[in-house]
């Protein structure tokens, strides 16, 4: 079973930006990158819907929320940690 790819944000933004300056043809865009021509169409389409949230305020949430969620992994890591020592200690 083949995974499939995954392409951060950053490149999406990238092939869009250049795909929207037309100075090449999606074709030629698709085969620069390795991609299908219709998955940039399709990141094209979703573009334009999506760029309003560039702009809104609270943009870096998801960052924050990404590291808050980090932050509880490694309690939660360090409660058990905790536990089993105390197990092992008898206490």
């Amino acid at each position: 079973m083949v995974k499939r790819k995954s392409y951060s944000s950053g490149f999406k933004t990238k092939v869009v930006l250049e795909v929207l300056k037309e100075r090449e043809t999606v074709q030629e865009i698709a085969r620069k990158y390795e991609l299908h021509p219709s998955q940039t169409s399709t990141w094209k389409s979703q573009f334009p819907s999506n760029a309003d949230s560039i702009f809104a305020r609270g943009a870096s949430k998801p960052e924050e929320d990404r590291e808050k969620d980090a932050l509880f992994k490694k309690v939660g890591q360090l409660q058990l940690e905790v536990d089993f020592l105390k197990k092992v200690l008898g206490k």
